[in-house]
């Protein structure tokens, strides 16, 4: 029953909306630290260059504090699942300011449409967009980056922007990646991090992992200076494996 009802499109939109007017009144309410503001400024501007903005999953409820919004600033666009909750969270995205890309990795032999927005993505950029991921998306391991926001800088010749938050007032989930929801009336800081540019149009695999792992060093970097600017208890890395996360296509919400 429960299944059915959220995937009824009218329920999807009522929840979205619902949520994405929270977030905004989250986001409004808390009082922000800025950190190195200065590095995406630039981007906001008509004609401001490519970029792709990566979060880790567990802090895309505010992520659109990240990026500005306006008729002359680039228009982002987050990659949004095929799921039933994938629905919710593109109503929720379009609440707070960003359009959306539906697709997902295969799974099971069965494809759900992630090369096909891998290539949405690819155009959206070369026309003047953004497009925001989330690395360790869909299901981890937690803040560790798979391989899809190199390949699409790769192919879009875009840098990646990393991005971080952390709000003093906060609910911590026991989900693989430690989902965290603001609640108002905190003190929270905004990191955006350095740009890490994208490997060369003839990049072999090792290049594409040195951009990998730099992509993920600073983010940890900028994800753990968000947490001690608000004052709370880190949130760790899941453990290392030797082997990269190998996924191909696109690392969706």
């Amino acid at each position: 029953m429960a299944k059915r009802l959220l995937g009824n499109s009218v329920v999807q939109f009522l929840i979205g909306r619902a949520i994405g007017g929270y977030l905004l009144f989250v986001g409004v309410t808390t009082r922000w630290t800025k950190v190195n503001r200065t590095v995406v400024e630039p981007f906001w501007k008509p004609n401001g260059g490519k970029v792709i903005a990566c979060i880790w999953h567990g802090r895309f409820p505010l992520v659109h504090k990240l990026w500005s919004f306006g008729p002359t600033v680039p228009k982002a666009k987050m990659l949004i699942s095929q799921s039933r909750e994938g629905g919710i969270v593109a109503h929720t995205s379009r609440t707070v300011g960003a359009e959306v890309i539906r697709g997902s990795a295969a799974k099971g032999g069965q494809r759900k449409g992630g090369v096909e927005a891998l290539r949405a993505m690819s155009r959206h950029i070369e026309d003047g967009g953004v497009i925001a991921m989330t690395p360790d998306g869909p299901r981890g391991p937690r803040m560790r980056a798979k391989r899809a926001p190199v390949q699409l800088a790769k192919l879009a010749q875009a840098p990646m922007l990393p991005l971080a938050w952390a709000s003093s007032s906060r609910i911590v989930f026991d989900s693989w990646d430690h989902f965290l929801l603001p609640l108002p009336f905190g003190r929270g800081a905004l990191v955006w991090g350095n740009p890490i540019p994208p490997p060369s149009p003839e990049a072999d695999d090792a290049e594409i992992e040195a951009a990998r792992l730099a992509l993920e060093a600073e983010m940890n970097r900028i994800t753990l200076e968000a947490d001690r600017l608000a004052g709370v208890a880190p949130i760790e890395p899941a453990a290392s494996t030797s082997a990269a996360p190998a996924n191909s296509e696109p690392a969706e919400t």
